[in-house]
């Protein structure tokens, strides 16, 4: 919105086109969403408070955890407005990409609404029921898959690499890149909701792999770079940077809130549109399978309680003292803060490695 703004200013003085930079409305991208979600910040815990909207909290779950009843919730909402604000206000809104990726953030958050509503206003212990959940995970996922197939401008657009190895490469098709973007969107929304169950546990990661994701979006929509770094060239891709600098700094801005002891809690608003969106993402900028490696940490959580049902199921015997795996680590005596912290520098770590994929090739 401001981008055309600065376009008509532009007309009268020619440093109003310093605002054509990427990197300058990324970085007024960040400062936005932080300085949005920082002072909506108490306003939006106040307003939780008033509304009885609390955490319900397991009993059969770590003992810690029941002093966290009652702690405001639905926090994400925090976050999607001030990406939403921020992007806006910062990106270029003729680009597609940009579109598809706020919509499926907010429509991932509707869904993660409705759970959320039902299960602490009305008090519905089983939420939106997990085949409805689901359901619409699938709409939402297979309308975005099907949208940047139909508008790909290049087979680039729907190939999938390898990473390190520059010369594999494999055409997806219709179905095939439908398919994947499908597992994609729909896995990482899951994985981060399931990832989201510790004060701050989630967002930071979310923070790192969105950065880094930022990185390859400015890196893949700058024909230079793309051929040095011999990875994809899709153009208009480089602008998601704007909505990746939002996110970070609507992240950074609820972690403030959400450090522990948690003021307020993310919620399903939050985790299925963040997960979403990151996979979103990733599959625009051709990076399914380096998303796997630096949200290595979304990956595990949702292994865990993928192994703990089967083998609960096939064997009436649990692998892990309580899913997702965060738990099982509080069960063994691990304190809160520590797993969080422990799971932070991880993921610093694969981000590094996901980054590197850029020069080995």
């Amino acid at each position: 919105m401001l981008l055309w703004l600065a376009e008509y200013l532009q007309t009268f003085h020619k440093g109003f086109a310093v605002f054509q930079y990427l990197t300058l409305r990324g970085i007024f991208g960040v400062l936005t969403a932080l300085l949005i979600s920082l002072c909506l910040g108490p306003w939006m815990i106040r307003a939780l408070q008033r509304g009885q909207i609390g955490q319900a909290v397991r009993h059969d779950g770590p003992q810690a955890h029941l002093s966290k009843k009652g702690t405001p919730t639905m926090g994400g909402a925090l976050i999607l407005a001030s990406i939403a604000i921020s992007t806006l206000l910062w990106a270029d809104l003729d680009n597609r990409y940009v579109w598809v990726v706020l919509l499926v953030t907010l429509l991932f958050g509707g869904i993660g609404w409705v759970d959320d509503w039902r299960k602490v206003v009305e008090k519905n212990s089983r939420g939106l029921p997990g085949r409805w959940k689901y359901f619409w995970q699938s709409v939402f996922a297979l309308g975005a898959a099907l949208f940047l197939y139909s508008t790909a401008q290049s087979p680039l657009e729907t190939t999938l690499f390898v990473p390190l190895l520059k010369g594999i490469s494999l055409p997806l098709g219709l179905a095939g890149f439908v398919l994947l973007a499908y597992f994609v969107i729909v896995g990482a929304s899951n994985a981060v909701n399931l990832t989201d169950g510790q004060d701050g546990l989630a967002i930071m990661p979310t923070v790192l792999v969105g950065g880094a994701l930022g990185i390859f979006c400015y890196l893949s929509g700058n024909a230079r770079f793309a051929e040095y770094l011999l990875i994809p060239y899709l153009p208009g891709s480089g602008e998601l940077i704007v909505y990746c600098a939002a996110l970070v700094g609507a992240g950074l801005g609820f972690l403030w809130f959400n450090t522990y002891p948690a003021q307020v809690f993310m919620g399903d608003i939050g985790a299925l549109a963040l997960g979403a969106a990151l996979g979103t993402i990733a599959i625009i900028v051709r990076q399914e399978l380096v998303l796997a490696v630096m949200g290595g940490i979304f990956v595990v959580e949702a292994l865990s309680v993928m192994i703990q049902v089967a083998s609960f199921k096939l064997t009436g015997k649990r692998v892990f003292r309580m899913a997702p795996i965060h738990h099982h680590f509080e069960l063994k005596g691990w304190p809160e803060p520590r797993i969080t912290v422990r799971f932070w520098i991880i993921t610093l770590i694969l981000v590094l490695v996901g980054l590197s994929t850029l020069k080995l090739r």
